[in-house]
């Protein structure tokens, strides 16, 4: 998935764990309640940042409970940990932003600290800041592509 993409943009993960199998079969009410046991879910977007090509740009999303600074340095961790280009950070718990909204504030981060700041606006709003953000990166690493291309020889 996205590895011949030149641009992937991932959503947050819908659920950091799930429920271990507990075996095959109807578990039986008179057995008592099964055991309840949680696994990490695959981190595609880890996955895709660790395999990713030159020139390849990856922005991923991250859903926290988290404002203001710790917000920035949440995001700025994920950003190095997960080996992608910019992490578009909202926090889901504040008014008005949020799953159950129209309207989001989202904080873009890229390798060199807060690409922008939406502040609470419209999800179509804050959907053309990310997407204008990822272009520019796009255009500045197919720019500098170009110019680290050999020069064509001259032949008599």
């Amino acid at each position: 998935v996205g590895d011949a993409a030149d641009l992937v943009v991932m959503a947050a993960a819908v659920a950091d764990f799930r429920p271990e199998p507990v075996g095959e079969g109807k578990w039986k009410k008179a057995d008592g309640p099964p055991p309840l046991t949680l696994v990490p879910t695959p981190d595609i977007l880890a996955g895709l940042g660790a395999r990713r090509r030159p020139g390849q740009v990856l922005v991923g999303f991250a859903a926290e409970t988290l404002t203001g600074e710790a917000l920035v340095a949440s995001a700025t961790a994920k950003l190095a940990a997960k080996h992608v280009d910019l992490v578009v950070a909202n926090d889901v718990g504040a008014p008005g932003a949020g799953f159950a909204h129209d309207t989001n504030a989202a904080v873009v981060v890229g390798p060199t600290g807060v690409v922008a700041d939406t502040g609470l606006v419209d999800k179509a709003v804050v959907a053309r800041v990310v997407v204008d953000a990822a272009a520019d990166l796009l255009a500045a690493r197919a720019a500098a592509a170009a110019d680290l291309s050999p020069i064509p020889q001259e032949h008599p």
